[in-house]
């Protein structure tokens, strides 16, 4: 989500079902585990930014039913008046064992995990995958964006073609995780200090009888943050020599026009052009700022052919996630653990991987990953090990000289946050160390190799024995 708010029933209608036969059995109590993780990397990416947390952590603290919600709920005809009961005195007392926010994750490893009472971790599902799926979806799309630019800024602005005025939010806050620096959206500023950004639109050059009176009006009124939308009329016959005038009146008056706007047209050529005229004009630093639908194939693309620009803007593909693959991240949310006892699912394709997990990554002295390994809760990977594939269970070593951290940490007990939250310049630097140490080949825009998650040899040997008993118990 993106600033505080409270949505008690961003939940649907099977959990509260579920819950509410968990509480007529008696067992609404029992003590539950479920670990949130995807099961493929978006974007057909070798990984991802894991973001969202702090949003779900909020959510997890302020959850209550006031009498609202449960009228609401009466009003359906299907909940007795026990179980409401129960919803009215219900707060989330539960751990949340996760990634820190901003952290490098692949597919298959739980990015978190919720322990609690039954029906309380059953009912916070809904909430936790919307905001963990998009979050996570928005920061990866923004680092694939943020690397193909090359280090030149990327600016969000794509509040405009989000999902709603929350999804506005949410997407500027990932994309900021993710490597974006600035956004045009000023709710997002003024609610998570992301700093601000922002140029005119076209109908502002068409609202004056010509584009330099436009121009100047623009400039007298912003002298010292003046850029200017060139491509309303004729990029290069037009407005990128109204846009020299302006530079050289702005001189003048001892001010600098800070750079101009392509928004059209082959962007690559014309940039080349405008910093020729730019530079030709005495002009060497005047910036050439690019938007135009992109993403971070046409980025790529515009770099390729040796595009002059200074930075990017990056508005639709950005705030919505899209790519090839559509635009969501297959998150799912599993019950791994009831009363200590490990639960797994066999369904074809959607298998999970039991029991309470810890979380490890195996990195080269220099700090570069070289894999993550999932191990029991209790279990501590050494160099050497044999890990396993969690698909197809082939088998590899723990790279002798490799050095093993743990990546998970208690972020919650009791229902209440472990630790302050931290500040979100932080989170993208993580994000950023982190996609440092990857091989190039997991980070390749176009034919990534997915960064490897294996598991410990008790792990892989627990899910085959308890997949070999159930088929056993139902042949």
């Amino acid at each position: 989500m993106g600033r505080s708010s409270r949505l008690p029933l961003l939940i649907d209608l099977y959990e509260l079902t579920m819950a509410a036969a968990y509480h007529r059995s008696g067992i609404e109590e029992k003590s539950a585990v479920f670990d949130l993780f995807y099961r493929t990397n978006p974007f057909g990416w070798g990984c991802a930014v894991f973001a969202g947390l702090e949003p779900a952590l909020e959510h997890l603290e302020s959850l209550r039913f006031d009498q609202e919600d449960l009228d609401y709920l009466a009003s359906l005809a299907l909940f007795d008046e026990s179980f409401l009961a129960w919803l009215s005195s219900t707060r989330f007392t539960g751990s949340v064992i996760s990634f820190p926010e901003g952290e490098v994750v692949s597919a298959d490893e739980p990015l978190l995990t919720v322990e609690g009472p039954l029906a309380q971790a059953q009912i916070v599902e809904t909430a936790l995958l919307n905001i963990i799926n998009f979050q996570t979806l928005i920061a990866t799309k923004a680092a694939r964006i943020v690397r193909a630019a090359g280090g030149r800024p990327v600016v969000e602005f794509g509040a405009r073609r989000a999902q709603g005025p929350d999804g506005a939010l949410s997407a500027t806050r990932a994309a900021f995780i993710g490597g974006a620096r600035l956004t045009s959206h000023l709710e997002a500023g003024r609610t998570f200090g992301i700093p601000v950004a922002g140029t005119q639109a076209h109908s502002f050059v068409m609202a004056f009888e010509g584009e330099l009176e436009a121009f100047r009006a623009y400039a007298g009124a912003f002298p010292d943050h003046c850029v200017l939308l060139v491509d309303t009329y004729d990029t290069l016959e037009s407005g990128v020599p109204n846009a020299i005038t302006v530079a050289r009146e702005l001189k003048q008056g001892g001010r600098a026009l800070a750079g101009i706007r392509l928004d059209s047209g082959d962007t690559a050529s014309l940039s080349v052009e405008a910093r020729r005229m730019l530079d030709a004009e005495g002009f060497p630093d005047v910036e050439i700022f690019v938007s135009n639908d992109l993403d971070e194939h046409v980025i790529a693309s515009i770099q390729q052919a040796g595009g002059a620009v200074d930075s990017y803007g990056v508005g639709t593909r950005l705030a919505t996630g899209m790519g090839a693959d559509g635009v969501a991240l297959g998150g799912v949310y599993k019950l791994v653990s009831l009363d200590g006892k490990p639960r797994i699912k066999l369904s074809a394709q959607k298998s999970t991987i039991p029991g309470r997990k810890s979380v490890f990554r195996a990195t080269t002295a220099g700090g570069a990953a070289l894999m993550d390994v999932v191990c029991l809760d209790d279990e501590q990977p050494a160099n050497g090990d044999v890990v396993h594939d969690p698909v197809t269970g082939a088998g590899r070593a723990i790279p002798p000289d490799a050095r093993l951290r743990p990546l998970r940490h208690e972020v919650m007990r009791g229902g209440r946050r472990t630790r302050p939250v931290p500040l979100l310049d932080g989170c993208a630097d993580r994000a950023a160390s982190g996609l440092a140490t990857l091989a190039a080949d997991v980070l390749d825009l176009h034919r990534a190799t997915a960064y490897p998650v294996m598991l410990s040899g008790a792990l892989h040997r627990m899910c085959a024995r308890m997949t070999a008993d159930h088929r056993r118990e139902h042949a």
